[in-house]
């Protein structure tokens, strides 16, 4: 009889079949919920309320260093490049990055993994001084209270007020979100991206640094791995299984699968630059992402100490 697992986790090409039930990992049933980020995040950080689930790797790495009862599988299954995430108001006199300093600036979370790989971006690869910001929150709970460091400059938005309006009107100078307002796809004139030739910068950043900035990982209740520590291995294949699905359907021939008219292009031109395995799990494929990432989280002051990457993920999945 299979074991029964619970998992929280989003419904993307990667993982809609293990979602469906079209793969299944060995010895393993899935009670699948697709839930919202916020609230997987919040319910497992702090009450530990599924088996597993997709979790945000920069709050799993803090929450190592707290020494919470969580593993995880080095699969990762939500990546974005993050420079087109940064909206400007031009009144504020923003033409570039250094210029962010001194304004007050945005953000949902001081420890969003979004967030957390734009600051790094903006301290390492163009001179930003985080600590000259003046950063504003619009998140009313975090998904797990950590102290921020009392270096920084921060406050929080006046209830009921909206972001992307505060921008709008001048009383935010820059935003950084985590996926799009409605209101940023057709914004005012004097509202523009940070960057405004990001598919460029993104491209030259990743060939520069070899990074395709990770969202997400998959963390289980270390009650869970220890008591079936086989699980461990036979999720990492079935999420494999899943993304090599994903993959075939989207290099398919027909021209009736995806509901788009183009998109042989822009699959190739992804291949091109990211390869064949652009999505790429294994703690191997990816220690220089997982490593910057947690090195950000060191600087920023969100974790106390550096881990061990090994440290982070199942001792037997770090051969896969």
């Amino acid at each position: 009889m299979a074991l029964q697992l619970t998992i929280a986790c989003g419904d993307y090409d990667r993982t809609h079949p293990l979602l469906d039930g079209s793969v299944k990992p060995e010895g393993i049933e899935l009670n699948w919920l697709a839930l919202p980020h916020l609230e997987i995040w919040t319910r497992m950080l702090n009450y530990y309320d599924f088996d597993l689930s997709e979790i945000s790797l920069s709050s799993y790495i803090t929450a190592r260093t707290l020494g919470m009862p969580l593993t995880a599988i080095p699969v990762f299954p939500a990546r974005a490049f993050r420079h087109s995430y940064i909206f400007i108001n031009t009144k504020s006199g923003i033409r570039e990055p250094k210029d962010l300093m001194g304004k007050r600036v945005g953000l949902g979370e001081f420890q969003q993994t979004a967030t957390v790989w734009i600051r790094g971006i903006l301290q390492h690869e163009y001179g930003v001084n985080l600590d000259e910001i003046n950063w504003v929150l619009w998140t009313p709970h975090a998904r797990m209270e950590t102290p921020l460091p009392k270096r920084y400059k921060v406050s929080r938005i006046p209830a009921g007020a909206k972001p992307d309006q505060m921008l709008f009107d001048g009383e935010l100078d820059a935003i950084m979100v985590p996926s799009l307002f409605p209101s940023l796809f057709s914004p005012p004139p004097h509202i523009r991206r940070l960057f405004q030739d990001y598919p460029a910068v993104e491209r030259a950043y990743f060939k520069q640094t070899g990074i395709f900035p990770i969202m997400h990982s998959i963390a289980l209740r270390r009650d869970v791995w220890e008591k079936h520590p086989w699980i461990a291995r036979s999720l990492f294949k079935g999420f494999q299984r899943a993304k090599e699905d994903a993959y075939a359907r989207l290099k398919d021939l027909s021209p009736y699968k995806i509901s788009l008219a183009w998109f042989r292009e822009p699959v190739d031109e992804q291949e091109q630059l990211l390869g064949p395995d652009p999505w790429p799990y294994g703690l191997e494929k990816n220690r220089h992402v997982v490593e910057t990432l947690a090195g950000y989280l060191y600087e920023q002051g969100l974790a106390d100490r550096l881990m061990k990457m090994e440290d982070l993920f199942a001792p037997n999945t770090l051969d896969l």
